[in-house]
């Protein structure tokens, strides 16, 4: 295989998140929330694979023609932002005009930020919150707390999306990533495990995402405050 049908192959990968949005889309739109998560997070794992088979195999070099960054953003858009939003507004979660306000705070942020050109930190963090809104709504559906929190919720993570607060990549922010990477694998799994459970309250895997997320939210954060052990 040359190296140029090796590229194209990530390509085309990252593409099928396009297709497995539209399947979350149409479970949407009938209801079925289970399903829909389902598709988010085989989406979801889709996109933790493409960025590591992109580095390797040079996509930049040997499939130039296609820009997979902004192939990435695009369906990014759709699985982490516009249907998690419609997800949140079309249940019982939020009543009335919170729900509303939900959906319009976290697709107009989400653009802006989408589009801000100073979103990656130098140790390929985010500088600020990097609408992963689908982790949040899937954790929301898991718990379903009261609404007022999630309205504080939603507003507290817009806000820091445009401030200067670090949140890792779990695969190319390298400090901790020993742990920050099975930390992300584990939250994939709980989240699928919730879902496929259609989100039982007494299932352990709601735990397990609430341990999951509390460090991938707040780890940037934590590097940011404890200084990095220079190498003697």
């Amino acid at each position: 295989m040359t190296p140029q049908i090796k590229a194209l192959s990530v390509h085309l990968l990252t593409a099928t998140g396009a297709v497995f949005a539209m399947l979350a889309m149409l479970a949407a739109v009938d209801g079925k929330w289970s399903l829909m998560f389902l598709w988010l997070v085989v989406a979801f794992a889709v996109d933790g694979i493409d960025g590591p088979l992109a580095r390797k195999y040079e996509v930049k070099k040997y499939a130039g023609e296609f820009d997979g960054v902004l192939l990435d953003l695009i369906i990014d858009y759709l699985t982490y932002v516009f249907i998690p939003a419609f997800a949140l507004f079309k249940s019982d979660l939020l009543p009335g005009w919170t729900g509303w306000f939900a959906i319009i705070v976290i697709t107009f942020a989400s653009a802006m930020y989408f589009a801000d050109t100073r979103m990656k930190t130098k140790d390929n963090s985010f500088s600020g919150f990097p609408g992963c809104w689908n982790m949040l709504v899937l954790v929301l559906f898991a718990l379903s707390p009261d609404f007022w929190i999630i309205l504080i919720l939603v507003s507290l993570l817009a806000v820091a999306m445009f401030f200067p607060l670090k949140f890792i990549h779990p695969v190319r922010t390298e400090r901790w990533r020993n742990l920050s990477l099975p930390t992300a694998l584990a939250w994939t799994f709980f989240a699928g495990w919730a879902a496929w459970v259609d989100f039982h309250p007494e299932s352990w895997a709601h735990w397990g995402l609430v341990v999951t997320s509390v460090y991938l939210l707040f780890a940037g954060i934590a590097q940011q405050i404890i200084p990095e052990r220079q190498a003697r």
